[in-house]
């Protein structure tokens, strides 16, 4: 299917100039085109036919009264329309004047009104036009200034015009700069609110809309806010109520006679214990630590040491990829990747990259993976799939989820695939810049 939106521009300064500049270009062309097409040939036309009824006039004067020629000539030059005068005994060939050409519409009227061989050029420098015609046994030569027969000013209309267009170009391109640095700030703020980092120089600025639509973002981060304190709040306080019955049942297992019984009941708490820190940890998601400009390869390595101490452990990283983010929470998230792998795998492999502007973390592990149609299944809370990821394997089903959730509010996302060990493999792809998260923010988002 054939889109507009797939040959136009897609930044809002490409869209100005589509819609505001390149109509404005035509239109100052079409005018001017037009203006010199109608106006001033028209006008043209008409000053080059008065001077050729002039010199024609002159003509016909000398052939009907030779002897009063001079006194007609002096009184034309009297009256300054042009000078002129009689060359006897030239011919047109040995009189025909050097300059430049010029002026076609003077060259179609004099060849109408004149109906005989002709010849004029322009003096560049004088301005004046010489034109010479047989008559009897010489030459009539007429001197005619260049303005009797041409518009000479019409080039300062294209300059005006330019030049007006010019200023409302500048006055509309400094507007609107004005307005996308509104929106830019507004889009910049958006992405700090999501990755959960404070913009306390964020103020609404720009057009009436662009400010109501800042507003609704301030209240709305104010609302998300309020209901991520509730959530910690209210599971906080289930925590704790829960805990203080656990730590008395495991007080009163421990005051009982060892045997498999009391052994499975104290698994069974610690258990529930685990299970208790799992729901605080994906409530909570690292509310209060700040974002600051961290090594993510030495956060990967320090993540990864519990998964090297369970399983056969290979771990591939460069000297450096600093990446703005949250250590401590990419810390647990790299960690749950690392620590799946390790509950499933007999060989965990770990790698950090960093590829066209953004970072990646890979974990992969040998284990018996998950087939593709799971791979979104797998990241909802409390998920647990097929038993072949699950024989005696603790866990409440939030590794994965609190990972996305880690690496979506740093922008980024974490993806499943198969794994060239042959199980499965974890990526977390966290972007380097602001442009970079909003391009994933944009594939993330359905057309």
């Amino acid at each position: 299917m054939v889109r507009l939106r797939d040959y136009t521009p897609r930044g809002y300064n490409a869209r100005h100039i589509v819609i505001l500049i390149v109509p404005m270009l035509v239109f100052v062309i079409a005018m001017t085109l037009f203006f010199f097409n109608s106006h001033v040939q028209n006008v043209n036309t008409q000053l080059s036919r008065s001077a050729a009824q002039l010199v024609k006039t002159a003509i016909d004067q000398r052939r009907a009264d030779p002897d009063g020629w001079n006194t007609f000539a002096r009184d034309v030059r009297a009256s300054g329309l042009m000078h002129v005068e009689y060359i006897d005994g030239a011919t047109l060939n040995a009189g025909r004047p050097a300059g430049a050409r010029c002026c076609p519409e003077l060259r179609r009227e004099l060849a109408v009104a004149l109906g005989q061989p002709f010849a004029f050029a322009l003096d560049s420098r004088s301005g004046m036009i010489t034109l010479v015609t047989p008559v009897g046994d010489g030459l009539v030569e007429a001197l005619i200034d260049r303005k009797r027969v041409m518009i000479i000013t019409a080039h300062i209309f294209i300059v005006w015009s330019v030049g007006f267009s010019a200023l409302l170009l500048a006055t509309s391109y400094a507007f609107l700069r004005n307005q996308v640095r509104s929106i830019l700030q507004l889009s910049t703020a958006a992405d700090a609110f999501g990755r959960g980092e404070d913009q306390p120089d964020f103020r609404p600025s720009g057009a009436r809309e662009v400010r109501d639509a800042a507003r609704s973002l301030i209240r709305m981060r104010n609302r998300i806010r309020r209901y991520a304190d509730q959530r910690t709040a209210m599971l906080a306080g289930v925590s704790h109520d829960l805990r203080t019955p656990l730590t008395r049942l495991k007080l009163e297992l421990a005051m009982l006679p060892r045997s498999a019984d009391v052994t499975a009941a104290k698994a069974d708490i610690s258990e529930m214990e685990r299970m208790l820190d799992g729901y605080l940890a994906f409530a909570r998601g690292e509310e209060g630590e700040q974002a600051v400009e961290a090594d993510l390869s030495a956060i990967a390595r320090d993540a990864s040491v519990t998964a090297n101490s369970r399983a056969a452990f290979e771990f591939a990283a460069p000297a450096a990829v600093l990446v703005r983010l949250r250590p401590l929470a990419m810390k647990r998230a790299i960690a749950n990747l690392a620590n799946n792998a390790a509950d499933y795998g007999e060989h965990v492999r770990v790698s950090v990259r960093g590829e066209s502007g953004a970072a990646v973390v890979i974990v992969e592990d040998d284990g018996p993976g998950i087939s593709d149609a799971q791979h979104e299944d797998a990241f909802r809370p409390f998920s647990r799939l097929d038993a072949s990821r699950n024989q005696n394997v603790a866990g409440v089903g939030l590794g994965l989820t609190i990972a996305r959730d880690t690496a979506r509010a740093h922008g980024g996302d974490v993806t499943l695939g198969r794994s060239e060990l042959g199980g499965l493999r974890a990526q977390i792809r966290l972007p380097l810049g602001a442009a970079d998260a909003r391009d994933l923010r944009d594939r993330e988002t359905p057309s």
